[in-house]
Parts: structure tokens; C-alpha cells; sequence
């Protein structure tokens, strides 16, 4: 079975597939084109019975006439122009060939002539037919230019299919499902009574108190599962797998390498290839089916505040997108007890603001203390009572409570993750998962991707004319050599862009900043410092999403160079480079602003410049902390607001707009022609399916938008949780509605991605003790407080922070252009940094007190990470990986299946036993047992 050809459906196997129609006719179904006899407008053949489980497009030719016919309102060709403009949308980087041949095959295409196409499609089709699949034409279809090849698994082709495949299915015995009596499960079957109104309504057909036994089906033992309605035991999710499954083994053999389906999509043999959605989900032929159900609820804003129907969504997409969505509503049920403490956090900053000793320092005017200049010539002095907003602003953030914030949102983080994998082997449970090993995965593994096996093919043609030939030819790690060393040159090179962009905005800022100052207009000079730092931020935000796109394809690019063997090695190359591109696209301007702005620029006298006199930036008194959080507020909410929802929202809605502006017929005509269109007509005006990777990616940037440096802006999981509301309701309508249906996968967990996750929030400990330690006056302030303050309060901490510089000191050309701007001349100015004097022996040299504070921040770092680390494994090794009652019930499940098994077994002896009896002549007591001669006639018939 796993060779790629197959020997034809002998006529035993076809009439028990004729059988079973003739049964579903007289018993069960009501033909679709006795409902409907113009035209069958469902997912079925034009027989109206059976049902077609996967659909793959061409392009075919028509006569003039012929194409004249096909518009349906005169000369106004909507269809047309309507598939045209579908056809040429566009998504964002497709990160995921494996989840919809079509966009794999986009890779490598290749002009075949239309004869050669054709004969290739009749090859491929008759193949397809000998493996008992059963095909149908449809090239009069209402859009111009497409034929329809429609598919269908007859009953003994699925059984055969879901054998290989080790698909497990329900079978008879029925269990109940005993819930845990331990005090966890107590609590959580107590918060579900609880939310019961939060939970969507969805009908099960099932109690949740009872489970069916599940086991991989066997033609063998079809007396074990429960075919009591066959049209619905492989419901149409599981049907058109298995048609996958049949496509993708089956070659077309004439070429000189055999072309499998994406190879054929690849050479526009075929245009598309997908499986239908079960039916509408508004109009007057949306009969009640899952998809509607969906859009229903799920896939609607009204419905943000229930929980999704997970159930639902894996039972229609799969189980890769079930888990996706799942860890989507896990991360965002976690992120609400974040952001109330954040939010708490925020409030105690803002009721603390004017208790705060430094800033009451900083605001009041008796102090009367005058700054150096902030640049060369064009600064002049100032007062640091300006600085007052700043400094009270700065305390919103940086507070006492920010400490604690950054402990609670590490182990929020071990929390998250441990949560998740409860979450995830509950899932693997219910949904049939638990035995979803090595095995089976190697069973499911892609095949060769097409590319491959025609490089795979050009080397072996290459041997042949050579005349050195191997007997297994493959891609060995000399013949990527050249794509391996492109890589890392470009990967590199791109990391370099994203440092040379952050460095120009740098410029940026230092150069507006010296224009501003210079500028004598009043309302241009009033609050530099905010104009520079937001506009900066706006600037930075632009840049990452632009980059944003381009290293997604970059990163594509790469990973095709390299030819990878299968779309898993695929998919993780490129989820790798995406990843570390985006990565440092994202976080690049905030760790500069972090950990690097203010450290770096000398003093009064002896500054450092980069560029011509251009000297590095300065930190404002309050420190770097509030630029970082406008920084990070920006990128957040920027990105999520424009490539989220502006992208996803405005575009499509943008699209459709223009289309009904450029289309002359009403709305009603629309909807009638609508009605018209056959189902899958209707999926191909969809858009292809591109996979989860998009999706994850934006969620695991914003993961580490929450983590990494929460500590200096606690509303980020606020934010996050706003944002991911309105995501879920989002994705679910794009998933329902604009796109068409995925092939649906198996998996039985979120594989890479939860490694990326639980990295980040391994490393999210030592920035934000770096954040809290370098960044913050949290450490200077406690040192002062507790080794130099007389009081042992903060009386007296600004002055302590400021270093004295005597004017006379400056180089030649860098003192003042206007000394006397503050009406008075000055002699002496302060500065923050810890110097010493300049009456001092060692004048302008770090003084004593820089180094306390530089070993109290050190021994902070090692502190904080050592003691959150611990916590966090202690966390992780309480609270186990499996719920207890999950174990419970698994080993329950496995007892059931042996008992089960035995019962078979039992009973088969005891027929043949019973068999046996039957067919043994009972002898009478006076009668002597027969002499041994010919075979008794009555035993021969029983043998």
C-alpha cells in the first residue's frame, strides 16, 4: 500500500459499493436531485447522491459563442471580473505549503503547452480511477474559463484508506467518563457550572459524561465500529483527508520524472486543488450544516465573550487548527489576570505620583539647579524644573510595584505554559490523540516535495550521461553547500540592514533634536524632547512593518534554495529564519533604547560623537525608561492595529468594495446570481488557505512584546488581551468565510512553537532583571536610600544623581552660542553621572558611589534571575504535565480495549466451538464407532 501505484478495484470491491448507494436509496437519503431537479446546488455530483469530497480546477478553452453563454446577465460579465480579481489577492507571506498544494506549487511553476496538459490531466485522471475513486467534469461551469474536476471515495475506498491511514474511529462501546474527586477538579468542575452561560451553543450528540471507544479502523473488524449510518460515519472533514492521501501517492508517469499533484499544480496542469465547505451560511439555501453553526457561534463579534467551540472547529478544520485556536484561547484566558494586575500596577503609580520624593524634587523651582547643555553650540542651559512632566510621568512605570509586576509576569509565564500542556493532553484525550506516536507520524509524513524529487532527478540524469551511477540518488549536504552558505551571507546581511536602519533613526533623532533647538520659534521648541521621541517611535514602527513583509519572503526564498526533503523540514527552516528575522526586526530599537542609549556618551567636555558633531544621545533625568515604554506602546499597539486588523479588516473590505463600484449590477442581482453558483464554484472565488504560520508568528512577537519587557510597561498585557479578543473573532470569520476549507491534519501538539515560547520566557527572566537593574533609578534609589541618605528617606536623591562641570572647561567650539539665555551667567552646571568634582583631585573620574550602585545593579541581576528562575522550576515541578483524571481515564481506556478484544475472541471460539458440535454425529450407546474409511459426507460439508 505504500507504493504509489495501485492495482485496479476488482468488481467485488465496486458492488459493495453499489450495494451500499442502493441501500442509502431506499432507506436512508432523499436524492438531492429529487429536491432540487434544475440543478443540484450542494456538494454533490449531478447524480444528486454522491458527494464530492475534493474538487481540482484547469483552465480550459472555449469558443466565442460558448463563453457568450456563460455570462448569465447579458453583456455584464461579473463572474469575470470577479474571479479576476480573486485570483490576483495576495496574503501575507505564506509561511506553510503543506497545509494547501496550491500554494506550495506556487514555488516553482513551469508553461506546459495546453495539449500536454491535457494529456497529462487524462493520465493522472485515469490513475486516480484505478485507485476506485470515481470523478466527474464539470467544464460548463458559470466561471468563465475553469473546469471542475469533482472527486468522490466510494464507501470501500474510504475503509481501505482509513486502514492504511490507522485512523482511529468510534466504535460501539460507549463509556462514562468519570470526573476527578481531587480539589483541582472539584474547582474547575465548579468554574464550568459557573461560566455555563459563557459557552456557545453547540449540540452534541453526545453526553460530555460518555465517550465512545475509539480504535484504528480494520475492514477486518468493521463488527466493532458503529456503521449504523455509514453516510456519516467519515464525516466530511475525515473523507476529504483520505482523498489527499489518494492524490498526493498518486504520479503521472509519462513525463521523465513522475509529476505528483503539486508538481501538476506546479506546471498549471491544475490550477487549485481544495476540499468544499459543507454549505452556505446565509441565504435561502443555507440548510443547518457545521459551517453555519460556526459562523454562528463563533465567528461572530457578538459572540466575543463566550468561549470557542473547540470541539466544533477540530471537528471542521482538523486537529492542527482545533490546537491553534485552542492555545489561542488559553493564551488569552491567561492574559486577564496580567492585565488586572498591570492595570493595578499602573493606578498604584498614578496614586503614588505625587508622594514621589524625586519628582517633587524635580518639579519644585527652589531648587533652582542648571543643566550642561544637550548639544553642542545650539543647546544652550536649562532649568531642570522643565523636566517636571517627564520625571512625574517616568514614576507611572518605574515605581516599587514594577519589581513585583516583573516576578509575577515570570511566573504568569511558567504558569501559561504549564497550563497549556494540561490543556493540550486533555485535548489528545478527548479528541483520540494519546496514541498519536512516532508510528503514526511517520505514517502521515508528506511525501518527497515535488522540487526535490526534481533536483533529485537532474542529479540523476546528470549520473547517467556521467556514467558514475549510485543506486540511491539524493541531495547530499555538498549539493546544498552553496544554498547553506547564500543563507547565512543573507541572513546576516539582513540582520546588518535592521542595525544600519536603527542607527539612521538614531541620527535621526540627535539631528531633529539640534534643528528644534535651534528653531526661534516658540511653539516649535516647546517639549523637544516628546516631538523626537514619538515622532522617532512612528518612524521605527513604519520601518518593522515594511521589513516585517519583506523578510517574510527573504526568509522563503532562503529556505527554497535549500531544497528541503519534506514540507515538515520545510516548514521549520522557515519558521527558524522567520523568526529570528522578525525577531530582531521587532525588538532591535527597544533593546538599543534599553540597554545602550545614555551609556555611551562621555561628559560635559569629553562627549562622544558618531557622525561628524553629532554626539550619541543623552537619557532624560528620569532615565530611559518612559522612552522605552512610548517606544513599546507604539510598536504594540501599531502593529497590531495596522498589520492585524488594518491589514486583515480593511483590505478585504477595501477589495469588495472596488468591486462593487466597478460592477453594474445591483445588490440584488448579486445575491441572485450568488444563489446560483453551484458549492464548489463558491470555494474557488475563495482565497487559498496558507497555514497557521502567519498566525503564530504575530502571536509569539506579541508574546514577547508582554514578557520581555514588561517591567517597563505593565498595560502591555491590557493591550494584548484587547487586541486577541477581537483576533479570535477575526481569524474565525476569515477561517469560515474568506478562505477555503484546509486540508485537515493531524497533531497532537503546536510542535516548534511551544520551544520558541518557552525561550522566550526562560530569556524574559534576565532582560527585565537587566530592565529593572540598568535601565530604572529602582537600584541608585535604594542604594541612596539605604548607604547615603542622612534620613534613610529620598530626600536629597536628585542632587546626589547630578554631577558639577565647570563651563570653562568645554572643548573649544562646543560651549554655547547663547550663554546668557537664562538671563544670568553661568559657571558651573550640572549633569547626571556619578563624578567627582571639579575641584577635586581626580576631577570628572567615576566616583566611588558609581561603582556601589554598579555592583548593587550586578548583584541585582544575579539575584533576580536566580530566585525567578527558581520559583519557576519549582512551579513547573509541582503542578504535573497530565491532569490526574486524564492518566486515569487513558488507562481506563486501554483496559476497555483489551476486554473488548478478549470478548471478540471469546465469542469467535465459542462459534467455531458450537460449529464443531453441530457438525459431529452423536453415536448411541449399543453403537461402535465407525470403521475408518471415506470422509462422512455431513463432515464434509462442515469443513
Amino acid at each position: 500500500m505504500k507504493s504509489a501505484d495501485y492495482e485496479p478495484v476488482s468488481s467485488e470491491e465496486r458492488n459493495l459499493d453499489v450495494d451500499f448507494v442502493t441501500m442509502a436509496r431506499n432507506n436512508e437519503s432523499v436524492p438531492m436531485k429529487d429536491l432540487c431537479p434544475d440543478t443540484v446546488l450542494g456538494p454533490y455530483f449531478s447524480d444528486g447522491m454522491r458527494r464530492v469530497d475534493y474538487v481540482l480546477t484547469y483552465h480550459i478553452q472555449k469558443s466565442g459563442s460558448t463563453r457568450r453563454r456563460s455570462s448569465r446577465f447579458g453583456d455584464n460579465n461579473f463572474i469575470q471580473r470577479l474571479w479576476r480579481s480573486l485570483s490576483t489577492r495576495s496574503s501575507r507571506a505564506p509561511l506553510q505549503p503543506k497545509e494547501d498544494p496550491e500554494v506550495a506549487a506556487q514555488e516553482h511553476q513551469t508553461d506546459y503547452h495546453e495539449d500536454d496538459k491535457r494529456f497529462k490531466r487524462d493520465e493522472f485522471e485515469e490513475n486516480l480511477r484505478k485507485t476506485g475513486l470515481e470523478l466527474e467534469k464539470d467544464e460548463e461551469s458559470t466561471i468563465p474559463g475553469i473546469g471542475f474536476l469533482k472527486i468522490h471515495a466510494p464507501w470501500n475506498v474510504l475503509c481501505r484508506e482509513a486502514e492504511f491511514m490507522k485512523l482511529k474511529m468510534p466504535t460501539k462501546k460507549v463509556y462514562e467518563v468519570k470526573q476527578g474527586s481531587n480539589v483541582v477538579e472539584k474547582i474547575r468542575m465548579f468554574i464550568h457550572k459557573v461560566t455555563a452561560p459563557l459557552h456557545p451553543k453547540v449540540n452534541t450528540s453526545r453526553s460530555q459524561c460518555e465517550k465512545p471507544l475509539c480504535h484504528a479502523f480494520s475492514r477486518e473488524k468493521q463488527h466493532l465500529f458503529d456503521l449504523s449510518d455509514k453516510n456519516k460515519f467519515f464525516d466530511s472533514k475525515t473523507r476529504s483527508s483520505i482523498v489527499y492521501e489518494v492524490l498526493k501517492r498518486t504520479k503521472c508517469m509519462k513525463p521523465k520524472y513522475p509529476l505528483g499533484l503539486t508538481s501538476l499544480l506546479a506546471n498549471g496542469v491544475y490550477t487549485s486543488a481544495y476540499p468544499l465547505h459543507d454549505g452556505d451560511i446565509v441565504g435561502v439555501n443555507a440548510e443547518p450544516n457545521d459551517r453555519k453553526l460556526l459562523y454562528e457561534q463563533w465567528a461572530s463579534y457578538s459572540v466575543f465573550y463566550k468561549y470557542q467551540p473547540i470541539g466544533l472547529i477540530r471537528k471542521y478544520f482538523g486537529e492542527k487548527v482545533g490546537l491553534y485556536f485552542a492555545w489561542l484561547g488559553v493564551y488569552t484566558q491567561m492574559l486577564i489576570p496580567a492585565a488586572i494586575i498591570g492595570v493595578i500596577v499602573f493606578l498604584y503609580g498614578c496614586a503614588t505620583v505625587d508622594d514621589n520624593i524625586p519628582s517633587m524634587e524635580i518639579c519644585d523651582p527652589r531648587n533652582n539647579i542648571t543643566m550642561c547643555p544637550l548639544c553642542d553650540q545650539a543647546c544652550s542651559y536649562w532649568k531642570l524644573v522643565t523636566a517636571c512632566g517627564t520625571a512625574r510621568a517616568s514614576h507611572l512605570f518605574d515605581n516599587a510595584a514594577t519589581v513585583f509586576f516583573s516576578v509575577f509576569m515570570a511566573l504568569w509565564a511558567v504558569l501559561f505554559m504549564e497550563h497549556w500542556k494540561r490543556r493540550q493532553m486533555r485535548l489528545n484525550y478527548v479528541w483520540d490523540l494519546t496514541g498519536f506516536g512516532e508510528e503514526e507520524e511517520e505514517e502521515h509524513k508528506d511525501h518527497n516535495r515535488a522540487e526535490y524529487e526534481f533536483r533529485v532527478m537532474q542529479k540523476k540524469l546528470k549520473q547517467e550521461h556521467s556514467g558514475l551511477m549510485d543506486e540511491k540518488v539524493k541531495l547530499t549536504c555538498t549539493d546544498r553547500l552553496p544554498a547553506y552558505m547564500t543563507t547565512v551571507v543573507m541572513m546576516g546581511f539582513m540582520i546588518t540592514v535592521t542595525f544600519v536602519i536603527v542607527f539612521g533613526v538614531i541620527l535621526y533623532r540627535i539631528s531633529i533634536k539640534a534643528a528644534l533647538h535651534m528653531s526661534s520659534h516658540p511653539v516649535v521648541r516647546y517639549n523637544i524632547r516628546a516631538t523626537v521621541k514619538t515622532t522617532a517611535a512612528i518612524i521605527n514602527l513604519i520601518i518593522i512593518i515594511v521589513l516585517d513583509e519583506i523578510y517574510g519572503a527573504i526568509a522563503r526564498w532562503l529556505t527554497r534554495l535549500e531544497v528541503p526533503k519534506t514540507d515538515k523540514s520545510f516548514e521549520e527552516r522557515l519558521i527558524f529564519k522567520t523568526f529570528i528575522l522578525k525577531f530582531v526586526n521587532a525588538f532591535t530599537p527597544i533593546v538599543y533604547l534599553a540597554f545602550f542609549r545614555g551609556r555611551l556618551v562621555g561628559r560635559p567636555g569629553n562627549y562622544l560623537y558618531v557622525v561628524g558633531s553629532y554626539r550619541m544621545e543623552e537619557c532624560a533625568h528620569a532615565g530611559c525608561l518612559m522612552e522605552l515604554c512610548i517606544q513599546l506602546c507604539i510598536t504594540m499597539l501599531g502593529k497590531q492595529l495596522i498589520q492585524n486588523n488594518l491589514f486583515e479588516i480593511g483590505i478585504p473590505k477595501l477589495k469588495k468594495m472596488l468591486r462593487k463600484r466597478k460592477s453594474e449590477l445591483d445588490s440584488i442581482q448579486e445575491q441572485v446570481l450568488h444563489n446560483t453558483l453551484k458549492r464548489y464554484e463558491k470555494d474557488q472565488l475563495l482565497g487559498p488557505f496558507v497555514g497557521l504560520n502567519p498566525e503564530y508568528m504575530e502571536m509569539i512577537i506579541q508574546f514577547g512584546m508582554v514578557t520581555l519587557f514588561v517591567a517597563s510597561f505593565p498595560l502591555a498585557p491590557l493591550f494584548a488581551l484587547l487586541n486577541n479578543i477581537i483576533e479570535i473573532r477575526l481569524d474565525a470569520k476569515k477561517f469560515v468565510t474568506e478562505l477555503r476549507r484546509p486540508i485537515a491534519a493531524k497533531a497532537k501538539d503546536i510542535g516548534i512553537w511551544y520551544n520558541l515560547l518557552r525561550g522566550l520566557s526562560k530569556v524574559a527572566v534576565i532582560v527585565n532583571a537587566f530592565v529593572i537593574a540598568f535601565t530604572s533609578d529602582f537600584i541608585p534609589r535604594l542604594v541612596y536610600q539605604y548607604m547615603y541618605s542622612p534620613d534613610g528617606t529620598l530626600h536629597g536623591f536628585v542632587n546626589h544623581t547630578l554631577s558639577y562641570f565647570n563651563v570653562t572647561d568645554f572643548d573649544p567650539g562646543t560651549e554655547p552660542l547663547q550663554p546668557m539665555h537664562l538671563g544670568y551667567k553661568v559657571s558651573v552646571c550640572r549633569y547626571k553621572d556619578y563624578r567627582d568634582p571639579p575641584w577635586s583631585s581626580t576631577k570628572y573620574e567615576l566616583s566611588k558611589e558609581f561603582w556601589a550602585i554598579l555592583a548593587a545593579r550586578l548583584a541585582f541581576v544575579i539575584v533576580f534571575q536566580n530566585v525567578v528562575m527558581l520559583m519557576s522550576d519549582f512551579v513547573d515541578w509541582l503542578i504535573p504535565d497530565i491532569p490526574k483524571d486524564i492518566s486515569l481515564q487513558i488507562h481506563k481506556e486501554k483496559i476497555l480495549m483489551v476486554e473488548l478484544f478478549m470478548k471478540e475472541e471469546q465469542g469467535k471460539r465459542f462459534a467455531a466451538r458450537d460449529n464443531q458440535d453441530n457438525c459431529t454425529i452423536p453415536l448411541s450407546a449399543n453403537q461402535s464407532p465407525p470403521q475408518p474409511r471415506s470422509r462422512p459426507v455431513s463432515q464434509a460439508n462442515c469443513s
